[in-house]
């Protein structure tokens, strides 16, 4: 399990469901590395900031992460996190690597209007 204060989704039915429930979603796939702890950290931070958004995270190396994986937007990816926003059941974004908390709050904001 992932150290952070997020919401952890453990299995493919945690996303399903998280995706079924919130209109708007971020999910951060990735480890407790250098490149995934500023992007969990800015989460935390903006939690409160959009109360519309669900943020969560997903172990990358946990069975319940390969549909994550599996997405057309991520195939090209070549760094953690994978970072996906889903808005009404759709990916509307997706990106990897580290991310500031500026560039998360842009994209927040251009995915979920």
């Amino acid at each position: 399990m992932l150290n952070t204060n997020l919401k952890h989704l453990m299995t493919e039915e945690d996303v399903a469901r998280a995706i079924k429930e919130h209109a708007s979603v971020m999910i951060c796939c990735g480890r407790m590395g250098p490149m995934c702890i500023p992007v969990y950290r800015a989460m935390e931070k903006l939690e409160n900031r959009y109360p519309r958004v669900a943020f969560r995270d997903i172990d990358f190396d946990s069975p319940a992460a390969d549909g994550i994986k599996a997405l057309d937007e991520c195939a090209a990816f070549m760094s953690l996190p994978f970072t996906v926003y889903y808005k009404e059941g759709r990916v509307a974004a997706a990106t990897s690597g580290i991310q500031s908390e500026k560039e998360i709050t842009e994209r927040i904001e251009r995915s979920f209007q």
